[in-house]
This record gives C-alpha cells, sequence and structure tokens, in this order.
C-alpha cells in the first residue's frame, strides 16, 4: 500500500501511466472520431444529422463517465482508472467490429464514458499518493499526447477498422502496464465539506469552454481560409497536441509562483493565442505559434483545474475534478453555435479576436482561486 511520504521521491512514473490512459481514453476514445467523420459517414450512409446524433451520444458517456466518477474513485481511484482503460478498448474495439450503425453507436458511448471517468480517477489516485501538483498537470498532458498520436492517422493507407483495432489492441497494451504500474491505496474519507471555494473553479472550468470551443471547432476553417493546405493544417493539429506537453510545467509554476499568479499567467497567453489566428493573412509559422499557445494552455488551464480542485477538496479531488469538466463541457456545449451564428455575420476573423478578449475575464476577482491556502515554497 502506498502512502504519501514514500511516493512524494517517485512521483513521475504515477505521472506518467496517468497520462498514458488519459492521452487512450481522450485522443483515442473520444477526439480521434472527428477525424474520421467522412469515412465513417462514407461507411454507414450518415447525413449530417447522422454525423451530430452520433457526436452527441460520445457526449452523452463523457457526462454518464462524470457524473459516476466520484463514487467509484472514492471506492477505489485505482480502480476507476483502470475501468476508464478498459472501457476505452472495449469502445473502440466495438467500433471497430461494428456491422452497422447501432453497434458503431454502443462503442461510441462506452468509448465516451472512459474519458469522463479517467479524469477524475487518476486526480484522486494522485492526491491519495503523492499529492504534488506536478504530478497531476504531467499526467493531465495525456490529451495532448493522444492528440499527437492520433494527427495523422486519418492520412493512412488503411480502412479505418484497422486503424480502431490497432488503436483498441494499443488501449489494451496501456490498460495492462497501467494495472501493472498504478498503486494501491486506501478509499478516500469521505466529508461533508470541502466544497468552499468551488464556485469560482466551475466558473473557471466554464470560461476554458467557452474561450476554447471555437478553436476546437472553427481553427481549421479559419486556416483554410488564410490559404492554409489540409496536410498543413493536420501539422497545426499535431502542433496543439505536441504542445500540450509543456502544459505540464503548469504545476511547477504552481509550486513556484502560486496558484493564482500561474492561472493569470496562463490565460493571458491563451488569450495572445486565440487572438493571433485572427491576423488578416495569418502564414503557416503564425498558424503553428497560435497552435502551440493554444495546446499549451488548454492543456496547462485544465491541468491547474485539477491542481484547484485538490486545494478545494483535499480529500476528494475527484469530486472537484468532475464538476470543472462539467463546466468545461456546459461551456463548449454554449460557445459553439454562438460562435458558429457570430461567424455568418462577422466573420471567423472578428470571432477569434472577440474570444480572445472574452478570456481576459479571468483578470476579475470572478475567477481568483478562493483555496484554504496558495503555498509558495
Amino acid at each position: 500500500m502506498a502512502t504519501k511520504a514514500e511516493a512524494t521521491t517517485s512521483w513521475w512514473p504515477l505521472a506518467a501511466a496517468g497520462a498514458g490512459v488519459i492521452a487512450l481514453c481522450y485522443g483515442f476514445a473520444r477526439y480521434a472520431y472527428g477525424l474520421f467523420v467522412p469515412r465513417f459517414s462514407e461507411t454507414f450512409g450518415l447525413t449530417t444529422v447522422g454525423i451530430g446524433v452520433l457526436g452527441g451520444l460520445s457526449t452523452a458517456g463523457y457526462a454518464a463517465g462524470l457524473l459516476l466518477a466520484p463514487r467509484t474513485s472514492a471506492r477505489s481511484a485505482r480502480g476507476t482508472v483502470l475501468l476508464a482503460g478498459a472501457a476505452a478498448t472495449t469502445g473502440l474495439a466495438l467500433m471497430a467490429l461494428a456491422p452497422g450503425v447501432a453497434a458503431f453507436a454502443a462503442g461510441i458511448v462506452v468509448a465516451g464514458a472512459s474519458a469522463g471517468l479517467v479524469s477524475p480517477g487518476v486526480a484522486q489516485l494522485i492526491g491519495e499518493t503523492t499529492g504534488q501538483a506536478r504530478a497531476q498537470t504531467w499526467a493531465n498532458t495525456g490529451t495532448g499526447l493522444g492528440l499527437a498520436a492520433s494527427a495523422f492517422t486519418p492520412l493512412l493507407a488503411l480502412g479505418w477498422p484497422v486503424v480502431w483495432a490497432a488503436f483498441a489492441g494499443l488501449g489494451a497494451v496501456v490498460t495492462l502496464l497501467a494495472w501493472r504500474t498504478l498503486p494501491r491505496t486506501r478509499p478516500a474519507v469521505v466529508t461533508t465539506g470541502g466544497g468552499h471555494g468551488l464556485r469560482p473553479l466551475v466558473l473557471n472550468a466554464v470560461l476554458i469552454g467557452v474561450t476554447s470551443a471555437p478553436y476546437w471547432t472553427f481553427s481549421g476553417s479559419r486556416l483554410a481560409e488564410s490559404g492554409l493546405s489540409p496536410v498543413a493544417v493536420t501539422w497545426c493539429w499535431f502542433a496543439i497536441g505536441v504542445a500540450g506537453l509543456a502544459g505540464g510545467l503548469a504545476g511547477r509554476v504552481v509550486e513556484r509562483a502560486g496558484l493564482t499568479a500561474a492561472n493569470l499567467a496562463t490565460w493571458t497567453l491563451a488569450a495572445a493565442g486565440l487572438a493571433l489566428l485572427a491576423v488578416p493573412g495569418l502564414g503557416p509559422a503564425g498558424a503553428l505559434v497560435s497552435s502551440a499557445l493554444f495546446g499549451s494552455t488548454y492543456m496547462a488551464l485544465t491541468g491547474l483545474c485539477i491542481v484547484w480542485a485538490a486545494r478545494v477538496s483535499p480529500e476528494r479531488p475527484a469530486r472537484g475534478v468532475t464538476w470543472s469538466y462539467v463546466g468545461l463541457g456546459a461551456g463548449q456545449t454554449a460557445a459553439g453555435p454562438l460562435a458558429g451564428a457570430a461567424a455568418a455575420g462577422i466573420g471567423l476573423g472578428p470571432v477569434f479576436i472577440l474570444t480572445g478578449l472574452v478570456a481576459l475575464l479571468a483578470w476579475t476577482p470572478w475567477f481568483k482561486p478562493a483555496t484554504p491556502a496558495d503555498p509558495r515554497p
């Protein structure tokens, strides 16, 4: 049974294992769907409505996983992470072997649930062992790793079922390695308090969702509008994932400067990356810089939410992570259609300028971390 004292000096194996499962659940089981939409449409004869329904089922599975995660994490954080890996592997395999759209949809739901389970589970496990901010933020960069690993898979001269079967095989390996690596811990102590500071955390997460949705949804269109080729756009997606690995440094910044300073500095860089996409005649270099800023700050901000959640509720970080990710999802759900409507009226360039300005709302007192302490070494 691992203790915090024992794990403090060796936090990186836990962070690496957590990052691997997060990469599986987000990079492959959740986000890779969007890269293969044209192929899915061709195979199953889907209309845009059908594609939207399947995307909604993925989100429904994700929400179900998020709602389940606090309870399962309180019983066994390690078990929750392994359950997430198993769900991702099973969902990907169902999609690869699906004889029809109904089985394919079932796989999407199961795969989506894995993403909802994994982040609270990893946060809870790290909170019960090392408790270090660096471990939390480095584990969270698994999303960027998964994005980078899946970025070029649509360009492979293989049928999508083969690619998905490979994803499932990789998922089995990652889950097995996590089973061998992740420590066993005692169940979390359930307390009635720990809600102080939850509101600004959720508001901060909603702001992440509101400002990231236009980028996830319309950055490719904006880059194509600026004259970039599809291959160049793929490189930008890859840059988002690779740069996301730098988000792991946010934990070190927290230890050096405090959570508030780290959060505000990251939001400022995020605003710059968003607004940069609005520059007229944006070339490949500018596009890559914008992608790198977005990827690194998005991973850093979501990682800081996890650190923040652990400060708000040290015994039950999974609870705070769940609520913050619910807020993030709500912000993305609301902002996507609004950004689309605004783009139809004023164009994508002005939309990204406005999005960058909205990101600066993080400087207002509403989003200040109201945690029990903001220590500096």
